[in-house]
């Protein structure tokens, strides 16, 4: 089986692109993808590059592996504020394992149904194995969120509970000692984070700026504070925790998995004081959790972060890119 037979048979016909889907003219099979974006709507293109014992156990479930790479990339969609509508991929083997390959392509099937969103070109070659993924997705210009939209005195949310995933990084080095209850929670948290894209979209035109949680979320709304020329304020005791962190770390540990884990892909959100309520009432619309974590200021010094009413200085545990 050569380059061409493999991509044939694990992804343009194994139902990632349709013969016929909207907005696709052209998909997989020829040099480029010829697609027709909305009208009066903004293209939103992100790509994330995931690296075996890196970004995932290299010995893990293809399935899960598969599942894991395209929702990832499908929440940096969701803190824009996008709906998801094409992807490509980029596959980097390090040899043709016909099973690993079946697998694999299952589980981006699942999320591509899951989200609408569908394949539409990529490459394969051989060496270690790394997964890139592109996503592309629309939004209207008014709506779309940018890092650099937040003001002073806005309030900070974040999406679910954090700390689950980190937890699960733990158990992939041992650290980690717990019921088999817990350990699997915080496995799916890992490898079945949910991008939170239609939340998103409604509570967009609620929101000044969002970024979704990769690194952590003090490195996070680091991000965004930097790119708007703020500071922020975090209460470590806000953070929401499930109750399977909680019952297997002591509280210190848990609220540092929390605050700087990373790995969760929950939204961190900045919302003006004015429409507070608005906010909390579509987000219980939408049956989303939701929790009031900080605050921003002018004080242009990035994230500080209060534990117990005293300064937190914290280890940052998340991903370091370099």
């Amino acid at each position: 089986m050569n380059e061409f037979d493999l991509i044939k048979r694990y992804f343009q016909n194994g139902g990632l692109t349709p013969p016929v889907a909207d907005g696709i003219e052209l998909g997989i099979g020829d040099d480029c993808a010829l697609l027709y974006p909305s009208a009066d709507r903004l293209l939103a293109v992100s790509m994330d590059t995931l690296v075996a014992d890196v970004h995932f156990p290299a010995q893990a479930d293809p399935a899960l592996i598969g599942e894991r790479a395209l929702r990832v990339n499908l929440s940096d969609l969701a803190a824009c504020g996008a709906k998801p509508r094409w992807f490509t991929l980029a596959l980097t083997l390090p040899d043709m394992d016909k099973g690993w390959l079946a697998g694999f392509s299952q589980g981006l099937l699942r999320v591509a149904r899951e989200y609408d969103v569908h394949l539409v070109g990529g490459d394969t070659t051989k060496g270690p194995l790394s997964i890139t993924v592109q996503v592309h997705g629309e939004v209207e210009p008014k709506l779309a969120l940018r890092r650099d939209g937040a003001s002073a005195a806005e309030l900070v949310y974040v999406s679910g509970t954090l700390g689950d995933a980190a937890a699960a990084v733990k158990s992939f080095s041992g650290e980690l000692s717990t019921d088999e209850q817990s350990l699997q929670h915080f496995l799916n948290r890992y490898y079945h984070p949910v991008p939170r894209v239609q939340e998103a979209q409604t509570l967009a035109p609620m929101l000044s700026a969002a970024v979704d949680i990769s690194d952590g979320l003090l490195a996070d709304l680091g991000h965004i504070c930097e790119r708007s020329d703020i500071g922020a304020l975090v209460d470590l005791d806000r953070l929401p925790l499930s109750t399977a962190l909680i019952k297997s770390f002591d509280e210190q540990s848990a609220v540092q998995l929390a605050a700087s884990g990373g790995d969760d892909y929950e939204l961190c959100m900045l919302v003006p004081q004015t429409v507070q309520q608005q906010f909390e009432d579509s987000a219980a619309a939408l049956g989303l959790q939701v929790s009031l974590v900080g605050h921003t200021t002018n004080q242009h010094q990035g994230v500080k972060a209060l534990f117990r009413g005293a300064p937190a200085e914290l280890e940052s545990i998340g991903y370091q890119h370099f």
